[in-house]
């Protein structure tokens, strides 16, 4: 899909890398969102104070919000996980917002961005159940009788390979929908306010996007600390 005006592109072109900003706009806006973050992070940090100022209460409210969340949906022990929840949820809501604003591409439309989240979700999984588990993190792929063990290990198998591709798909097929219709709209109309009712919408499809895929990293990673039975 050809973005009607995308800005760091012909910024790039400028400097002689057209051919790359092209093919590889997610990976440009990626870095964007990337340096938006450490930015905000780096300036709340710096601004830590025993009285707190609005900026330090709005930045403390989303982080103790999100912990709070995954603690009351994956219980106590999960505590731990909050930096890599967190971080997943903060960068593909942001990743999600940033095509809202003209000019610039959500990273989150394209697969690969999508793909490389999911991968991550889906392989620190496995980690978590090796930390906890050990060895014994193989019978979460057995079930509960032996003697049906070949047969459940394939599907468990499958099961974990559709992870993969539900939370690829999903958030792309959102992400992407959204950012066709928007360059119907500024095509066909051509004017600034024709797609804003799109965009009013877009908000609330990024915040419901990036929370589910939040939402599933949280029962997966809960799901590999749980026993097996």
């Amino acid at each position: 899909m050809e973005h009607p005006y995308l800005f760091f592109v012909k910024l790039f072109e400028l400097i002689g890398l057209g051919h790359f900003a092209h093919a590889y706009p997610h990976v440009i806006y990626s870095w964007v969102v990337l340096i938006i973050l450490i930015s905000f992070g780096a300036i709340a940090a710096k601004g830590i104070s025993m009285i707190p100022t609005k900026g330090q209460n709005f930045f403390e409210i989303v982080i103790s919000g999100i912990e709070e969340f995954m603690v009351d949906t994956a219980g106590e022990e999960s505590r731990w996980l909050f930096p890599i929840i967190a971080t997943v949820f903060i960068y593909i809501l942001t990743c999600n917002l940033l095509g809202l604003i003209p000019g610039f591409f959500p990273p989150t439309a394209s697969i690969n961005t999508t793909l490389s989240c999911a991968l991550t979700v889906v392989v620190f999984t496995h980690i978590i159940g090796i930390k906890y588990h050990g060895v014994k993190y193989i019978k979460h792929f057995l079930g509960p009788v032996w003697w049906m063990s070949p047969l459940i290990i394939i599907i468990e198998v499958i099961g974990h390979l559709a992870r993969i591709l539900s939370l690829t798909f999903r958030l792309f097929g959102n992400m992407m929908g959204h950012e066709i219709v928007l360059s119907i709209l500024f095509g066909l109309a051509g004017a600034f306010f024709a797609p804003l009712p799109i965009m009013a919408l877009g908000i609330f499809v990024a915040l419901v996007q990036a929370f589910v895929f939040f939402l599933l990293s949280i029962i997966y990673f809960s799901g590999a600390m749980e026993h097996a039975h």
